[in-house]
């Protein structure tokens, strides 16, 4: 009998991941599977991604080592395109 018990808790359970989240005949309404669908496609950046969108080089600096060329050339780029933009906005 107790085998049976063990069962029925099982069941209750359920499994993790037993279930597509974009799965169309789900009962979900449409603002849940919304945003389970944005959840799926928008990686959150890490703490070093969002770093490295603002300053090429300040992974490397922050883990005490020299940046390397592609970094600093990326970093001038960066430095370049936004002096652009603010030249671009003035005109405006």
């Amino acid at each position: 009998m107790s085998g049976n018990s063990e069962n029925a808790t099982r069941f209750e359970e359920g499994k993790a991941n037993s279930h597509i989240v974009t799965d169309t005949k789900d009962q979900r309404s449409i603002a849940n599977r919304l945003a389970a669908a944005e959840a799926q496609s928008e990686p959150q950046d890490t703490k070093e991604t969002a770093l490295l969108k603002e300053d090429p080089t300040l992974p490397a600096k922050s883990h005490g080592n020299e940046p390397s060329r592609g970094a600093k050339i990326d970093a001038q780029i960066q430095a370049e395109e936004e002096e652009l933009i603010k030249k671009m906005d003035e005109k405006k």
